[in-house]
């Protein structure tokens, strides 16, 4: 198990259909960079310049500075500088994901983590600029990590799969749901606490991860846009093999060869509406559902 963690890990950007060991890996390179950065800067009298640089690409709850640094509520989510923090947050992410991957596939899963960090933000931003509470520390209040994120993904299972079982230590078997509703009640109850802003990042990824999952069943993917440009960078620097043409030398070479041209014609013909049953059908049964004529299909018309 352990082997074959590291190895998916290891190639996690070499390997298709593997957004779970995608995610883990930016957040760990992400957290070993800042972590150099911020010994070598402050052992060298440079430790205002991290922190500078840091604040450039934390998640601002100002409206005006946000506005400046537009790219923060990406930014944010990948962001961790404490161990702990990024371990809890990377083993939720990763046994949860684990059904996510299951249930609605790889790219759904990076949709459900990347709209939770986002509505996160989002959510982050208007109650600290709408309750009173907050009023002092708008200007002053920066964010970081994966929370929100994850909480959408442990979210989105629960939803997805309500009566799965974690065997949790000292506590034995658990359902997944009594787990995503502890936590969600921990963060609201901390929502007014020393890590106010974080607690309410979770809030906000918890929500969209509900509502994500409960818009899928109903035929709405609410991360087709974060899909299609994901697919969209795949194929622009994805290499492809030369494709190398061979007709066999036969008496009936002309039949054989229109044959070929017209099979090589009915696999690139994958209309939208076939694609789009293929991924009704993961949503439904996940990834491993599919037929191995319906995985090449949604392969051949990924590489487009």
């Amino acid at each position: 198990m352990y082997s074959s963690f590291w190895d998916n890990l290891k190639n996690a950007f070499n390997r298709q259909d593997n957004s779970l060991y995608k995610l883990l890996a930016i957040n760990l390179i992400a957290f070993f960079v800042l972590l150099i950065a911020r010994v070598f800067l402050t052992l060298s009298g440079y430790g205002a310049l991290y922190k500078e640089g840091m604040e450039w690409i934390m998640m601002p709850a100002s409206v005006s500075t946000l506005a400046t640094q537009p790219w923060a509520p990406f930014t944010y989510m990948f962001l961790h500088e404490g161990l702990f923090h990024i371990l809890f947050n990377l083993l939720f992410l990763y046994y949860f994901g684990q059904l996510v991957h299951q249930y609605i596939g790889s790219r759904r899963l990076t949709n459900l983590y990347l709209l939770g960090g986002l509505f996160g933000a989002g959510f982050y931003v208007l109650i600290y600029n709408v309750a009173p509470y907050f009023s002092q520390n708008v200007d002053s209040s920066l964010m970081l990590g994966a929370s929100a994120g994850v909480f959408a993904v442990v979210v989105g299972a629960a939803t997805l799969a309500p009566q799965t079982t974690f065997f949790l230590f000292l506590l034995g078997p658990v359902k997944i749901v009594y787990i995503a509703a502890f936590y969600i009640l921990l963060s609201f109850a901390n929502s007014i606490g020393e890590n106010a802003g974080g607690e309410i990042a979770h809030l906000g990824g918890a929500m969209l991860g509900f509502g994500y999952i409960f818009l899928l069943r109903k035929g709405w993917d609410l991360g087709m846009p974060i899909q299609k440009i994901g697919m969209f960078f795949e194929n622009l620097f994805s290499r492809r093999a030369p494709k190398v043409s061979y007709r066999r030398p036969t008496s009936t070479g002309s039949r054989s060869a229109k044959t070929e041209q017209t099979q090589s014609v009915a696999k690139e013909s994958l209309s939208q509406e076939e694609v789009d049953k293929i991924l009704d059908k993961i949503a439904e049964k996940g990834y491993e559902g599919l037929t191995k004529e319906e995985k090449r299909k949604l392969f051949e018309y990924s590489k487009k």
